[in-house]
C-alpha cells in the first residue's frame, strides 16, 4: 500500500485477552498509523481460508523480512492484500470517489474512503455473502484472538478497539459509523476532520454508493482471479 503514512496520538489502554483459559491483561499503547482502513472488505476478499484471511487482515503490519515469519497460506493472503490495494488505488472510481470528499478532508480523504466503502458492503451485506454480517464478524474475531500471539504488534495493539467497538458490523450504520469516525479524530489529535465524516457522507451517498457498487464486483473478481494465481503459484491451485 503505497498511501501516505499519517502519524496519530498515543492513547494507552489495557485488554483482557483470553487464549486457552488463561487471562493475560495486556497494556497497550496506541500507536497504529493510518493506511488503508477498509478491514472488513479485505476479510470478505479472503474467501473461506483462514490462513488467507488471516494474511490478509495483518499484512499492512507486516514489512520486509517479517513476511518469512509466516506460513506459506498467511504469505498467500499477505501478497493477495498488497495486490488489492495496488487494484483498488490505481481505480477510476476509487479516484472519483476520492474526488468527493477531498475538499473535507484532504490527506485523509482515503481512508475516509475506505470506510464509506465498507459502509456500502456492510449495509448490503446479504448481497455478497451468505452467512449473516454478524456470524462473518464472529468468526474474523475469533480467528485473530485464537492467533493473538503471532500478530504484529501493531495489529496486536489495533485488536482492541476492533473488537470492543465491533467495527465489522459497526460500518452497517450511520451511529456505528460515527462512533469509528469520532475514533478515528481522536487519534489524529482532531486534525482530520473524521468526526464530521457521516455528514459527509450523508452529502455524498448516492453518489458515492455508485461509485461502491460499480467498482466492488470488479474487485471481487480480481481478488477472485489473483487469489487463484498466488495458490497455483505456489502448486495449491
Amino acid at each position: 500500500m503505497n498511501r501516505k503514512i499519517i502519524k496519530i496520538h498515543f492513547i494507552p489502554i489495557c485488554f483482557q485477552f483470553i487464549h486457552n483459559d488463561f487471562k493475560l491483561l495486556e497494556c497497550f499503547t496506541f500507536a497504529a498509523q493510518l493506511t488503508r482502513m477498509n478491514f472488513l472488505a479485505h476479510a470478505h476478499l479472503s474467501g473461506e481460508n483462514n490462513d488467507i484471511l488471516f494474511g490478509n487482515f495483518i499484512a499492512d503490519a507486516v514489512k520486509g523480512k517479517q513476511m518469512a515469519r509466516y506460513k506459506e497460506g498467511i504469505r498467500t493472503g499477505i501478497r493477495l492484500h498488497r495486490e488489492i490495494d495496488t487494484f483498488t488505488d490505481r481505480h477510476a472510481l476509487v479516484k472519483h470517489s476520492v474526488s468527493r470528499v477531498k475538499a473535507d478532508y484532504g490527506r485523509y480523504s482515503g481512508v475516509v474512503v475506505d470506510i464509506y466503502y465498507d459502509h456500502f458492503l456492510a449495509s448490503g451485506w446479504e448481497r455478497y455473502h451468505k452467512d449473516e454480517l454478524g456470524v462473518f464478524a464472529a468468526r474474523v474475531y475469533g480467528l485473530l484472538t485464537r492467533h493473538f500471539f503471532i500478530l504484529p504488534d501493531r495489529t496486536k495493539r489495533m485488536l482492541p478497539f476492533l473488537i470492543a467497538q465491533n467495527w465489522l458490523t459497526a460500518y452497517a450504520d450511520f451511529s456505528g459509523l460515527k462512533n469509528v469516525f469520532k475514533g478515528m479524530d481522536r487519534r489524529t489529535g482532531l486534525l482530520s476532520g473524521m468526526g464530521d465524516a457521516v455528514a459527509g457522507l450523508e452529502r455524498n451517498y448516492d453518489g458515492l454508493k455508485q461509485d461502491f457498487e460499480a467498482f466492488y464486483p470488479e474487485l471481487f473478481q480480481f481478488s477472485e482471479q489473483t487469489l487463484q494465481r498466488l495458490l497455483r503459484e505456489n502448486g495449491k491451485g
